[in-house]
């Protein structure tokens, strides 16, 4: 794309179908200069992932700011995608905005993804973009707050092995997200029976505003049971009006993904035939191993849902910042991936 660069870039391999890529680098060599030695770098699969979330269809990106400058590869990432049929590169202005007007600069290099509109492969497209214009405004900051286990040692995984707090403490953190956006959509959270000691921000899971004391007490469940026994160790169900149930989530690292989907199709089977969404929230690097699993099918009945915690982050933004009201429950289904394909009638 930059006719003055010295740095090549030579493609060796990509891993199938989230990467790392491997490439070649090395700086081209002036006339009567020998090639010189050839440095071998990886185009990491959480730096492409991160690339990945970001794009979307006719919506210039750029990579700089998508990266955070960080990753030393990010360039060559870039020249790579550009060079693919489905992308092409353009200059949009920079807006710079005052509190009562707005100047277009001269914009940075991004990156658009056009899958309909594909170009020759291995070579790249400018594209014009007339009147468009960016603004660069800060990205989403998400500060977690002091985080207290009760007890490290009594989570265990399916198999009985002792949960690393590390793990435990990233899954408790999503649980007090969900709680908190449960609160502003207007929702109460149930959080499972053995999380509720966890502290966050100062107050026990268990006490913070919106959580549900005892399911016996929810209008759905009162008259099973069966359900209530099982719901018990469900990560967060989400509940309207005490009548709906917005939600059931289990969240889940690799290794849980299955037993996580069990629990839920368990208590699927024994809750009364409502409205709602089976869940499985899990890091976005897990998606690929949450597709597969849901898709098992004895797990079909519930159509499950993938919810990336980044997409649990940026909707938990979206509620602090913007204080949402008035939404539809339909809302949340912007923020998760069906697990099984939705086939068109």
């Amino acid at each position: 794309m930059a006719k003055s660069t010295k740095t090549q870039i030579e493609f060796v391999d990509a891993v199938d179908p989230e990467g790392p890529i491997t490439i070649n680098r090395y700086t081209a060599p002036k006339s009567g200069e020998r090639t010189p030695a050839v440095k071998k770098q990886t185009i990491s699969a959480a730096m492409i992932r991160r690339v990945a979330n970001a794009v979307s269809v006719g919506v210039p990106r750029n990579l700089d700011r998508v990266l955070g400058a960080s990753y030393n590869t990010r360039s060559a990432l870039e020249t790579l995608l550009a060079h693919t049929p489905e992308f092409q590169y353009g200059y949009p202005g920079r807006t710079e905005n005052f509190e009562t007007s707005s100047v277009v600069k001269r914009g940075h290099k991004h990156l658009i993804w056009l899958p309909d509109e594909p170009h020759e492969n291995g070579v790249t497209k400018k594209r014009e973009m007339g009147g468009m214009a960016v603004s660069e405004a800060g990205s989403i900051d998400i500060v977690y707050e002091a985080l207290v286990l009760d007890d490290p040692n009594k989570y265990k995984d399916e198999i009985g092995n002792t949960i690393p707090k590390e793990i435990k403490r990233r899954h408790s953190q999503i649980q007090a997200l969900l709680v908190e956006i449960g609160r502003q959509l207007g929702f109460k959270t149930w959080v499972a029976q053995n999380d509720k000691g966890i502290s966050y921000k100062g107050q026990k899971l268990g006490e913070m505003d919106g959580v549900i004391v005892r399911l016996d007490d929810v209008k759905l469940l009162s008259s099973f049971n069966d359900a209530i026994r099982q719901a018990l160790l469900i990560d967060v169900i989400w509940f309207r009006n005490g009548r709906l149930m917005p939600a059931v989530i289990e969240i889940e690292h690799t290794t849980g993904v299955t037993s996580g989907l069990s629990r839920m199709r368990k208590f699927h089977d024994l809750v009364p035939p409502v409205p709602t969404r089976w869940v499985i929230a899990a890091a976005d690097a897990d998606r690929q191993n949450v597709m597969a699993r849901a898709n098992h099918e004895q797990f079909a009945p519930m159509k499950p849902k993938f919810f990336p915690y980044s997409a649990i982050e940026e909707l938990n933004w979206l509620c602090e910042k913007r204080k949402l009201k008035g939404v539809t429950e339909d809302f949340l289904d912007c923020f998760m991936e069906p697990c099984i394909p939705v086939l068109e009638e």
